[in-house]
């Protein structure tokens, strides 16, 4: 079993910064793709970050700049610091990655649960 645990959400006023952190436990044999999503209310569920196993990295154009992941492979972690934080980017955010669970090298897709982002003042 796999799970993906997100944390560093909360509340920051506009211009502020967050870190968020996703460690993915269980039995794991390696992990692919590691990435971050958002959902706002009403909206549909947006990729906003991701990195791949080599280090490259994309982002939303939306946050281009602003944003930074990068990820721990000893520890199966990916990290979001996030920057000059609009009220646009209040949402729920979301872990995604892509885990093979044995040896076979299967992968599979996991999310993590969610930790939420408010921007306001």
């Amino acid at each position: 079993q796999v799970q993906l645990v997100e944390s560093g959400g909360g509340l920051v006023q506009p211009g502020g910064s967050l870190r968020l952190s996703c460690a993915a436990s269980g039995t794991i044999f390696s992990v692919n793709a590691m990435e971050w999503y958002r959902q706002a209310p009403g909206k549909q569920r947006e990729l906003v970050a991701g990195i791949d196993s080599s280090g490259v990295t994309r982002y939303a154009d939306s946050v281009k700049g602003r944003f930074a992941i990068s990820r721990d492979g000893s520890k199966n972690t990916v990290y979001l610091q996030m920057g000059n934080l609009k009220p646009d980017d209040t949402a729920v955010y979301y872990c995604n990655a892509e885990i093979a669970y044995d040896i076979s090298g299967r992968l599979l897709w996991y999310w993590g649960q969610g930790t939420q982002v408010t921007v306001s003042s």
